[in-house]
This record gives C-alpha cells, sequence and structure tokens, in this order.
C-alpha cells in the first residue's frame, strides 16, 4: 500500500521550490484604484457625450416640422437662404404652369407668398387645399423643388387647429 506524499507547511515549497533565506523583494503594490476609475469615467463621459450627440443629431433632422406662410415671411431675414418646409393653402386662380414646374401662391391667415416650384406637383394638386413646399427663399418669392400634399380630412380631423383656410379662418 503506497502512501501520499506529506503535504509541505510553507507556502514557497507549495509551489515547488524550497525556502530562502535571505533579503526578499518587497511585493510590488498595483497602482492605486483612483486613476484607474477615472479614466473609466472619461471614456464613460466620452462615450455618452457621443452617443447624445447623434442621437440629437438624428432626430433633428427626423423631425420635420414647417412653417406656415405668415411665419415665414416674419422670419424672412432670420432663415435666409436655409432650406425649410412652407405650409400653406393654394390659392385659387394662382397656379400657373412653367417649362420648369409649377408657380403658386400659398397662404396663411393674411398673408400671401409665391411660390416658384421645380419638377412636377403630385396629382392631388390643387386650389384650397394645404401643401408643404420644400425649399427656401429667393428675393420675394419661395424656390422649392418637392411639394407634399396634404391628405386634407385625416390631417384637418387630428389637428383643426393648424390649417387655414384662404379665407383666414382655421378649419
Amino acid at each position: 500500500m503506497t502512501t501520499a506524499p506529506p503535504i509541505p507547511s510553507s507556502s514557497d515549497e507549495a509551489h515547488g521550490g524550497p525556502r530562502r533565506s535571505g533579503p526578499t523583494r518587497p511585493p510590488t503594490n498595483p497602482p492605486p484604484p483612483g486613476p484607474r476609475r477615472l479614466r473609466y469615467a472619461v471614456v464613460g463621459l466620452v462615450l455618452a457625450a457621443s452617443f447624445a450627440f447623434l442621437l440629437v443629431k438624428g432626430l433633428g433632422t427626423a423631425l420635420n416640422f414647417y412653417l406656415p406662410a405668415d411665419e415665414a415671411l416674419h422670419q424672412k431675414a432670420s432663415l435666409g437662404d436655409k432650406t425649410f418646409n412652407l405650409e400653406g393653402v393654394v390659392q385659387p386662380g394662382s397656379i400657373r404652369q412653367t417649362p420648369n414646374g409649377v408657380d403658386f401662391v400659398v397662404t396663411a391667415g393674411a398673408a400671401r407668398l409665391q411660390v416658384e416650384n421645380t419638377g412636377s406637383p403630385p396629382q392631388l394638386f390643387q386650389v384650397n387645399i394645404p401643401v408643404i413646399a420644400v425649399g427656401h427663399f429667393s428675393g420675394t418669392a419661395f424656390v422649392s423643388n418637392q411639394i407634399l400634399v396634404k391628405h386634407s380630412s385625416n390631417y384637418i380631423a387630428q389637428h383643426p387647429g393648424r390649417v387655414t383656410s384662404p379665407n383666414g379662418t382655421k378649419r
């Protein structure tokens, strides 16, 4: 019958080496946790700020707001040549076909604004309906390259105070 060897009592002997005598090396201390935590915190803040920036930037471009014609005229100087969405109702008798598209007048409240659109208008484009023209100011006109027709029966039911009829009343 075989017996197990005796268990070494010293930790050095437990790791396979004989016990040494003489000076020992001082244990190496790991860096204090403060700088490491600070580094992780800075990296975390940078990542969070980057995520927040991308989120705000993405939402800012995803939200398509519009300005009614009267508000756009009041803000004309500050808008300059920036592209934005202009809302208004197509004035009766104002639609004129051009070689490049269509010109028309939109109204909102007492304001009237000439719109010069390049490209074909949508099939539902007609007088007395709310439209959104995408473009910018150029001189006294609003130059547009896209017209969106609001589906008035659905839109007016959901937002009755936002749509202005040609006579200036809210629909």
